[in-house]
Formats: C-alpha cells, structure tokens, sequence
C-alpha cells in the first residue's frame, strides 16, 4: 500500500463500546462511529476497517482482545501512551471539536497514525509462549503487591493490641507466621503457652528458623510492650486478625503454586536457558522469566541496544536549555524491565567481577547506589542484546568487557 495514500484510523477503546474516527491521507474524516465491545461490534468495527481500506490504526493500549482482533485484520498496529494522547490534543482542538470526549480522542489517535507514525513503533505481537510467561509474572507481581499490603495491615493490627506477635518471627507474612496467629489469634489464646508447648508447635510446623522456644516466647511476651485493649476490642481484633491470616494464606499459597508454573514456562521457552544463563542459582529464575517476558521474542522490536537500554529506563534523558546541558532521569519506560535489570545488576555486583568492576568505579566517580545500578544496567543491556539477537547463552569467554578486565589484571581468561 502507498503510503503517501494510507487510510489511517483512531480506536479510543472502552469497556462498553469503542468509538473509531477514519480519516484519508490529508486528515478529512471519513467516517465516525460507536461499536459495542461485544462479539458482534468487534466483528463489525474490523469489517469497517476493512471495508474503508485502512492500513494503520493508532490505540491507547498495547495488548487485549480488540488489539488482537484488528491485528487478526491485516492493519497495523501503533500503541499510543495516554500521556503522549494527552499531550497531542491541544494540536487539534481546532479540527472543530470543543471538548474533550471519545470521538475527539478517536480522531487525534487517527492523526497521530496518519501524520507522526513515524515517532512511534509498530505493534509486534510475541509469541504464545511469551504472552503466557507475561501474563504468569505479571500476575504474580500483581498478588505479591496484595500479600505486602496484607501484611502491612495485619502488623498494623496487631500493633494495636498485641505488639509481640508482630515481631515474634521475622516475617509477618511467613508460613510459621501464619500458623501461629491462626492458632493463637490474641493474647487470650497465648495466655497459657509455655516453652514445652511452643516447642511443640514449631516442630509440627517444621519450623526452621534459628531461634529457639524460649527466645521467641521472650519476644512474645518481654520485648514487646503490652497492650491493654478491652475485652470487647481484643474480641473484634481478634477476628480481623484470623480474616487477614485466611487471606494472606491463600495469597502465599497461590503465589507459590504461580512462582512453579513461572518456572516450568521460562525454562521450557526457547530463549529460556539465554536468560537463565545471567544467573546463580534457581533463586534468580522469576526475575530471569520477568525480563524474558517484558523484553519478548521479537527480534525487530529493538533494532539496536539503544533502544532497548531506552526501553528499560537505563539511559538517561538529555536536558539542554542554553548553556545548560545535563543528564536526567528515564521516567517514561517500561517499568517491569527496569525493576528486572535492576535486580539483575544488584545480585551480580556481588558476584561477578566485571560487574563490580563497573560498579565500583561508578561509586567512586560520585554516583549513588541507584544511579550506580542504572549505569551497571546500561552495561548489562548491551551483553543481553548480543546474547538475545544471537540466541546465545551468556559466555564469558565470550564477553568482551569481561576478558578486557581479566587482561587487566594478569589472569586467565577462564578465572
């Protein structure tokens, strides 16, 4: 299709229906209406598409089933950032809209895809395997964000009247934890526990801490202060104690059975051992699954490394204003992909010799700890991008930056 005469379209999409705005190569709007988003509208709105011979449509969303089923209709794709959407509409509030409303934002999404495509990237959908792995780590990230603010809340509550049982374990939210509180719920149920019965309980439990009876019922009962609710109170805490453990119990149960499907997914992927091959141990396979799944399996995504250290958040954004030029903060990118890399790059400065190497020399140029991760990061991407383009496991021998400090310091290359 030529693209100097390229139909182009704007979707602003909605839980109930979907307003589309098409307009031709010079911006004259061809064609305005509303599609229910139901099976029948979302048939009719890609027959619409169709049947105007539209070639590009511009959405504020990357993913779902309306960005599936016009994909499924030849048209191309471009996902549009509600703050750039937001951005771009005092552009055309002189295209004879007067307020913001649906069909205004239809129509500058349509403009957006006809006149400044060019500044955005096409949609390119990942593989089966990939969206099954997104969709796994992100739901898992989803309920570990409920299970904190759970646990947040039962401290809380148990702050207010019973202190000891707060900090007894380490964590609130953990398996013995838990257990505890589901057994003993309020000091009244803890009035008669002494070390013979709490050992009892930990070995059933299988507790495998390293503290022992005696010096978790201190912490119970001596270095917490106590509290002095009445019986009424301490009954209605009591109860909002045993709803939180039900909660947390089956977040944790099913955050668990999420982390081994994680698990299996990466693994059986085909770029699975590239990623599993940055880390140590099985302890690193979710963050090595959430950077698979952010990052993707197409290669056309990011042309180059640039890009994808952009992408990441782990580039800096140039700020200049006269004389004044400095390097600022990456605030608008793909947040997933930068909390991986930035796991990625905070285990292995521990570890790995050219890590701490870039690490350390970032610290004594000035930079912070969060500043210092970022520019370890940055590093990191270049290695991910040669090793994901070429499907290669991580190889030091391989690693250019790696030999170099190997030479550096007179060892083998192998060391």
């Amino acid at each position: 299709m030529d693209e100097g005469k390229m139909k182009c379209a704007g979707i602003d999409w909605a839980k109930d229906e979907n307003a589309l705005c098409v307009i031709d190569e010079v911006g004259r709007v061809l064609s305005e209406r509303r599609f229910a988003h139901e099976e029948d509208g979302l048939a009719e709105l890609c027959g619409s598409l169709v049947e105007h011979g539209v070639g590009r449509v511009a959405i504020e969303r990357p993913e779902g089933v309306l960005v599936e089923r016009v994909l499924e209709a030849g048209v191309v794709v471009i996902p549009i950032h509600p703050n750039q959407l937001k951005a771009a509409r005092p552009r055309f509030r002189a295209s004879g809209y007067r307020a913001k409303s649906d069909s205004f934002d239809a129509f500058c999404l349509a403009e957006l895809a006809r006149a400044d495509n060019h500044r955005f990237r096409a949609l390119t959908l990942d593989s089966d395997q990939t969206k099954a792995l997104r969709a796994l780590t992100r739901s898992r990230e989803d309920l570990v964000g409920r299970r904190v603010a759970l646990a947040n809340r039962l401290r809380v509550e148990l702050e207010a009247f019973w202190p000891g049982a707060a900090i007894m374990f380490k964590e609130i939210d953990s398996a013995i934890s838990l257990a505890f509180l589901k057994r003993y719920p309020s000091p009244k149920e803890a009035s008669k526990l002494a070390e013979k019965r709490l050992l009892g309980f930990l070995q059933r439990n299988r507790y495998c801490g390293r503290k022992s009876a005696s010096e978790l019922l201190g912490r119970l009962r001596k270095k917490a202060p106590q509290g002095r609710a009445g019986e009424a109170e301490m009954e209605a805490r009591r109860e909002a104690v045993l709803a939180l453990v039900a909660a947390l119990e089956t977040l944790v149960g099913r955050i668990k059975r999420l982390e081994g499907r994680i698990a299996q997914a990466v693994r059986a992927h085909p770029d699975g051992e590239v990623f599993l091959s940055l880390f140590l141990g099985s302890k690193s396979t979710l963050t090595a699954a959430c950077l698979l799944a952010e990052i993707g399996d197409r290669r056309e995504r990011y042309p180059t490394n640039e890009a994808m250290a952009a992408d990441a958040g782990m580039s800096p954004v140039a700020i200049e204003s006269g004389k004044r030029k400095v390097a600022g903060f990456r605030r608008a990118c793909d947040k997933r992909l930068r909390k991986a890399l930035a796991t990625l790059a905070e285990s292995t400065r521990h570890h790995n010799r050219w890590a701490k190497d870039i690490y350390r020399r970032a610290r004594e140029r000035g930079c912070d700890h969060a500043h210092a991760i970022r520019i370890l990061g940055r590093a990191w991407v270049r290695v991910i991008f040669r090793m994901w383009q070429d499907g290669m496991p991580y190889d030091p021998a391989r690693h250019g930056g790696f030999k170099r400090l190997r030479s550096a310091e007179g060892l083998p290359q192998g060391v």
